[in-house]
């Protein structure tokens, strides 16, 4: 029997032995402790979307907000290069009693109220036509009424340069056929601008009447099933049905076809030059006049800016006329 005493449990939180010299680091971790201060993470959920938004911002900031904000700051003055000096608003005031602008903006106000309408109504009853199950061969109509779109700007006004010369244009040509006299048009101030409205018409109806379409598309059937149940006829059918359900897509057209408009360039610039006797200038070829013949930058951005200044109002005054009502 041995009288040795018993081994006993080694207390809790009792110092343990040292580690052996030369253990150290064998398979040892170092106990993980929070971050060190100021090192934070780059990517965390909160931080990814602007990260992935930055390069459009930047973008922006950098082709977008800068030109404007640069554009402002040169419509308050005179002058160009080392010349240049703050003028504050004396380019408005300029602009206000300047009469070639107001030339330039009724001109331009002019083609807006006869083209819009003119061309909306157009690719509309176009619109309809493609959207009838009896018209054959259906996509290759479409592709038809597309194209025009499709042609640049320049190319189209080149185009009916020579449509409408008055000795030996198309135009002329097909007139003569029932016995009409030759139509001045491009020499003529009323029928420089009938032209011009021809041009934008030709080029942008396609456009807005492929759109309409889509929204033709959309309208649910059951609504025309439903109407012609209670006895309602085509023309009925489309005020009640076709143009409220066309809404937003009419909205939108009537916005965008007035911001085209207001902008018109190409098609003047290249038909008359703003011609004959200012007839078809416009406010962005004024505009480009004064820029870039005359070099006047602080003039030509004060335009820029009473441009703007109109397209604004004339959008917010159609949105709040033709939009949902609540």
């Amino acid at each position: 029997m041995s009288l040795a005493p018993p081994e006993r449990a080694p207390a809790t939180g009792a110092a343990t032995p040292p580690a052996p010299a030369g253990s150290a680091g064998r398979g040892a971790r170092r106990p993980a402790g929070p971050d060190r201060p100021g090192r934070r993470r780059l990517l965390t959920r909160a931080s990814v979307p602007y990260l992935l938004i930055m390069p459009a911002v930047l973008g922006f900031a950098v082709f977008k907000a800068y030109p404007i904000a640069a554009s402002f700051w040169i419509s308050l003055t005179t002058g160009n290069g080392d010349a240049q000096r703050f003028a504050g608003l004396a380019n408005y005031r300029r602009l206000l009693a300047d009469p070639l602008f107001w030339t330039a903006l009724r001109n331009t106000g002019l083609i807006l109220v006869v083209q819009v309408p003119l061309m909306l109504g157009l690719a509309l009853l176009v619109a309809l036509g493609l959207n009838s199950a009896k018209v054959w061969l259906r996509p290759l109509w479409r592709l038809g009424v597309f194209v025009p779109s499709l042609t640049g700007l320049v190319a189209a006004g080149v185009m009916f340069s020579v449509i409408l010369n008055r000795d030996a244009g198309l135009l002329n040509w097909v007139l003569s056929l029932v016995g009409i006299d030759p139509v001045n048009w491009l020499g003529s101030p009323f029928w420089a601008r009938v032209g011009i409205v021809l041009v934008i018409t030709w080029h942008y109806t396609g456009y807005n009447a492929v759109m309409y379409l889509a929204g033709l598309q959309g309208i649910p059937k059951e609504l025309y099933e439903a109407a012609m149940v209670d006895g309602a006829g085509p023309v009925r059918r489309f005020f009640a049905i076709t143009l409220p359900q066309l809404r937003p897509i009419l909205l939108l057209t009537v916005v965008l076809s007035t911001i085209g408009t207001l902008q018109l360039f190409d098609e003047p610039y290249v038909l008359t030059g703003g011609g004959p006797d200012n007839a078809t200038l416009t406010v962005t070829m004024y505009l480009y006049d004064n820029g870039f013949t005359y070099f006047d930058f602080g003039y030509a951005s004060a335009l820029a800016y009473a441009l703007a200044t109109i397209v604004s109002a004339l959008g917010v005054l159609q949105v709040r006329l033709m939009g949902e009502r609540r």
